[in-house]
């Protein structure tokens, strides 16, 4: 298993997939009996493109693996726990040992060649999860899950799940399987999606689909089918399991004799769907016929030899077939260039200009319809530009991205680096739709990108990425991410340059709030509409649980887990600035020596220091460390991730404060203005709706250079021009209709101060007065000092806000609306 797919040695494995069984068994209680009928049934698939069988019932005999290793197959063995689950809440004197069933069943097959993985079980019925518990069955299942680890340690194991019980979350699992039966293929499709977000950086097999023929007609079946198959390749699954290979089918005791799923007769006499899946499997994940566009793949370098050979060696290797290579060496001082030029590829050398300068260079120079951005420190799957283009021909995104993964070997700090917060992880909306996608693994249509200037230069080494990606939003164009567009990208390899890296990535985070005030909320944090993804993210303290939905009585097919957003208290650790916090209560706590009334900022410090390391703990406890072997380094690899944690925060508050994004920081000059309400009426010639006024009014404040959020559907004001944490001004407008299509514009706007200015300066004022009654005059001299600013800085944010837009109100009365 390689990121998000299967691989015989250096070559990708995808799974071309039947179900075999359950058949009847003989008076031994033997499934698999005829092994003659074996013989012919695999060799009949081997000839028909199939290269996996899914046995779900019942584990198989060693024999029936030799057969399929005599004929090219691999065999996915299920251990059927499913089965034992009622012993979950009673098992009665003499019941079976399930833990030992399981290390038999793992023993009988464990090393043979043509296993393939292990499935622990296949779908625990939806009314029995949810009387057990999901939490239970996920314990169960995972204890399933080491029992065939410690038999069997270099095994894949997998669970087969369907929609009905989705909720389970089972990320212990190597491999993720679903069974998915859906008749529209705009559904499967959307379902698809959501099962790539669950698995992660995991594969996701379709572990069955099919059609029944008895219902729908073997022409239907076969249509069905071929929709089927290319559509789960082509969202990036590594392989299918067709559901089945016979219409002999046998359950509970008896034939079924109702359905006919199978891709051949009970008599082994093929329909027309085995003809339409052999063709399906012999063209994915795409087939050949497809007019692939030019695609231009720009690496931006700075003094990358260390990685660049890495990256170029993957890009030689990519299975596409109308690309270039495009190497911007932007001042490099090492031996990139030298590297670069050894591989086929047009290298351009510049002088260091910064990052987004250097894409930009990338972006004049192609001659692709699409511009692919990889970083030097990442190099991609072979099929990362078949995806990437695949999801531009069948969408209008003007932008797509994908995912970015650490590889193996580079070292147990890089290892940890990579479950540490501060990331490159992309942002979705949607199951398909992307807010942000980073730049590690990023492609645009070059015509989009030309439209809006391509990269702002001002960002030399960070924040190029988030820009570009507000600017194609705000210019009406949509984002995509396609989850099997697959890069490896390095992680740092020490704790310096990783702390080096965050510092910078805080400084790209105060030039983005210049750029984008209305991005950001007032202590300085980007509002993200959508969700973030990947690995590293920091754990929320909580109380809150998921949801689940089961519909009324369990009765719901689609029973999805939803997480609820992290609360302010659990959100607030998380926050750079909460260090200040903490850095203000040390410093009260000092002055207790003093003061005796601020010791409560002892305790206080206690409490302000402990959500972080519990969130920093439950964080790197969540961390997979698959190459730490032993428990003793794997203890030590979380130590290390939860200190990443901890630290991440203070490397990115050094880089915001360094570069103004701080918060007391001001939108706009300070300039005489009224604090209270204001209200201004202005004639005008022409009519307008109201939201056209307002949107030239927005527009006009931001050219003003104020921070600028348009009010919600539940609120009693059209725009707040924010001063600052601290304080702010809102505008309300009304229109009046005259005769001739005349209209007078009535404006009012007023201060408007959030109640935590007035909180902090009476809390402060408070503690002011009471030191200066007990005689400590120091004490009561930093307090008043503390008292003062925020009360100026209130004063001072709400002026800025209360100017900006009487200034602009001005301009427009005298300009003429």
């Amino acid at each position: 298993m390689r990121g998000k797919f299967l691989f015989l040695g250096d070559a990708k494995f995808y799974v071309h997939g039947v179900t075999y069984g359950a058949f009847a068994p003989d008076a031994e209680g033997r499934e698999f009996h005829d092994l003659a009928l074996v013989e012919r049934d695999f060799a009949l698939m081997a000839a028909n493109g199939i290269n996996t069988v899914r046995i779900p019932h019942t584990t198989p005999p060693r024999a029936l693996l030799d057969i399929a290793l005599q004929h090219g197959l691999r065999v996915m063995v299920g251990l059927s726990a499913e089965q034992y689950v009622g012993y979950l809440l009673d098992r009665p004197p003499g019941g079976p040992d399930v833990e030992a069933l399981i290390r038999s069943k793992v023993r009988s097959v464990a090393g043979h060649p043509a296993l393939l993985c292990y499935a622990i079980g296949n779908e625990i019925p939806a009314p029995m999860a949810r009387y057990i518990g999901g939490s239970a069955v996920e314990r169960y299942l995972e204890r399933m899950y080491q029992v065939v680890k410690e038999e069997d340690p270099d095994g894949l194991v997998t669970y087969v799940n369907y929609p009905t019980t989705e909720y389970l979350r089972l990320r212990f699992l190597d491999l993720v399987c679903f069974n998915v039966y859906l008749e529209s293929q705009d559904r499967f499709e959307a379902y698809l999606a959501r099962l790539q977000n669950i698995a992660g950086d995991r594969p996701l097999l379709m572990s069955e689909l099919g059609l029944d023929s008895l219902r729908h007609s073997e022409s239907a079946q076969a249509r069905s089918l071929d929709w089927q198959v290319r559509t789960a390749f082509a969202a990036g699954c590594a392989g299918v399991f067709v559901f089945a290979w016979t219409d002999e089918w046998y359950r509970h005791g008896h034939d079924v004799e109702d359905w006919e799923f199978g891709l051949t007769r009970a008599d082994r006499s093929p329909k027309p769907a085995l003809e339409a899946v052999r063709e399906a499997f012999a063209e994915s994940p795409f087939s050949p016929r497809v007019p692939w566009p030019r695609v231009s793949v720009v690496v931006c370098s700075y003094n990358g030899a260390p990685t660049i050979r890495d990256c170029l060696e993957g890009l030689s290797r990519l299975a596409y077939p109308n690309y270039e290579v495009i190497v911007v060496d932007d001042g490099s001082t090492d031996d990139t260039a030298a590297i670069a030029r050894r591989y086929n590829g047009r290298l351009i050398q510049t002088e260091n200009r910064g990052l987004a300068n250097a894409r930009n260079t990338g972006l004049a120079a192609a001659t692709g319809e699409i511009v692919a951005y990889l970083d030097d420190d990442a190099y991609p799957d072979p099929e990362w530009l078949t995806y990437l283009v695949a999801t531009f021909m069948s969408t209008s995104y003007a932008g797509v991205g994908g995912p970015n993964i650490a590889p193996p070997g580079d070292g147990p700090i890089a290892e940890c680096v990579a479950q540490a917060p501060g990331g490159p992880v992309h942002v979705l909306v949607t199951d398909r739709q992307a807010e942000h996608i980073p730049g590690c693994n990023m492609a645009f249509r070059k015509s989009c990108l030309d439209a809006i200037g391509g990269f702002d230069p001002q960002f030399r080494t960070a924040g190029d990425d988030v820009d570009v990606c507000w600017r194609l939003r705000e210019f009406g164009w949509s984002l995509g991410f396609s989850p099997a567009a697959l890069v490896w990208h390095h992680r740092r390899n020490s704790v310096r340059t990783y702390w080096k890296q965050q510092i910078g990535y805080g400084r790209a985070e105060a030039m983005l709030e210049r750029k984008w005030p209305e991005k950001y909320n007032g202590p300085g944090h980007v509002r993200w509409t959508g969700r973030m993804y990947g690995s590293g993210l920091t754990r929320a303290l909580g109380w809150r649980q998921p949801r689940i939905y089961h519909g009324i009585w369990g009765s719901a097919p689609f029973q999805s887990l939803y997480d609820p957003a992290p609360s302010l208290l659990g959100f607030l650790p998380q926050m750079p600035e909460w260090h200040l916090l903490t850095a203000a209560l040390a410093g009260m706590a000092v002055l207790s020596a003093v003061f005796e009334p601020l010791k409560v900022a002892v305790p206080m410090l206690i409490v302000a220091l402990l959500p972080p390391v519990a969130q920093a703990w439950l964080s790197a406890a969540r961390a997979s460390f698959p190459e730490a072997s032993h428990r003793r380094a794997r203890l030590m690899r979380r130590v290390m991730t939860a200190a990443l944690h901890l630290l991440q925060p203070l490397a990115r508050l050094r880089g915001r404060l360094k570069n103004g994004l701080t918060p007391w920081r001001r939108h706009g000059a300070v300039r005489p203005a009224p604090l209270w309400p204001v209200t201004a009426a202005i004639w005008s010639e022409r009519w307008e709706t109201q939201h056209a006024r307002l949107r030239t009014l927005e527009a006009r404040l931001r050219v003003e250079g104020a921070c600028v959020l348009r009010g919600a559907e539940h609120d009693a004001w059209d725009l707040e021009i924010r001063g600052g944490i601290l304080g702010a001004a809102r505008v309300l407008m009304g229109l009046e209709d005259h005769p001739a299509g005349k209209q007078l514009v009535r404006l009012r706007w007023w201060p408007e101060v959030p109640g935590r200015g007035p909180v902090l300066v009476l809390g402060l004022a408070g503690l002011t007065v009471a030191a200066a009654r007990a005689g400590a005059r120091l004490a009561a001299l930093f307090l008043g000092f503390g008292t003062l600013l925020p009360a100026l800085h209130i004063v001072e944010q709400c002026m800025a806000a209360m100017a900006a837009i009487r200034q602009t109100a001005g301009r427009l009365q005298n300009g003429g609306w």
